[in-house]
């Protein structure tokens, strides 16, 4: 397969199950999880606008944002080389250099490398984990994907804020235990939480990731939404999840 001549060892190609996208992932770095798609579900792009993802991985948001939306460009930044290779690769295995740029480059270095109020949309899907949560995966590519081990949720935040024009929508997904500190941290740069939805794993059970969508120099009101259920029983997804899917 003239494909599969593209890739390094330990590389895999997934289908992404839409448009006939795939993407290039690697199991012992870092494969994109539920929350990255659901993210790019969440997100919400008009017509023409650009797109900036930060810390990008291998590109899945894009990707997808591509297929989903009518973005008028979508920009890809990523920090570990390696991680932008792949994303780049997988860019061009869909045929979409016009539509995708990746970037290498460090999210606290946002708006120097792009300049100030750049885009109309930002998206993130950061490391969860600061110092103080759990132990750091030993692999350095796993734990600057969980940990926030080479930025913080105040440089994603604030570099967000800078990139975006006024009214721009930062869209991101974290986890529920750290909505008090992300709250305070977008409004402290002007970004206004306006629109919040909670994912259980089950009906019956907390929540373990948080979409939030946020208007730059918006004024104080959020909407929740109701909440995304991920299974109705074990192994076997809602209707509203293979939706988001595209099965």
């Amino acid at each position: 397969m003239e494909e599969k001549a593209n890739l390094l060892p330990g590389e895999r190609i997934d289908d992404l199950q839409r448009n006939n996208l795939k993407i290039i992932q690697n199991e012992e770095k870092f494969c994109f999880g539920m929350d990255a798609v659901l993210l790019s579900g969440f997100a919400k792009v008009k017509p023409g606008e650009r797109v900036l993802d930060m810390g990008t991985g291998t590109g899945i948001i894009p990707i997808l944002l591509s297929a989903k939306t009518e973005a008028g460009h979508l920009t890809a930044l990523e920090i570990q080389e390696e991680s932008a290779d792949m994303a780049r690769r997988s860019v061009a295995m869909n045929h979409l250099q016009e539509k995708i740029e990746v970037v290498t480059g460090d999210i606290k270095e946002a708006s120097a490398i792009f300049g100030k109020a750049t885009f109309e949309v930002v998206t993130c899907n950061p490391p969860y984990m600061n110092d103080m949560h759990g132990l750091k995966n030993p692999e350095l590519p796993k734990a600057i994907a969980r940990h926030e081990v080479l930025c913080s949720l105040e440089d994603v935040v604030r570099e967000a804020a800078a990139v975006l024009k006024p009214n721009g929508r930062f869209y991101m997904v974290h986890r529920p235990f750290r909505l008090a500190e992300i709250f305070a941290m977008c409004q402290k740069y002007k970004l206004e939480p306006k629109g919040m939805r909670l994912v259980h794993p089950f009906a019956d059970k907390e929540p373990n990731m948080v979409l939030l969508e946020c208007l730059k120099g918006g004024k104080s009101m959020i909407k929740i939404a109701p909440p995304l259920i991920v299974y109705k029983e074990p192994g076997v997804y809602t209707d509203e999840i293979y939706e988001v899917y595209g099965y």
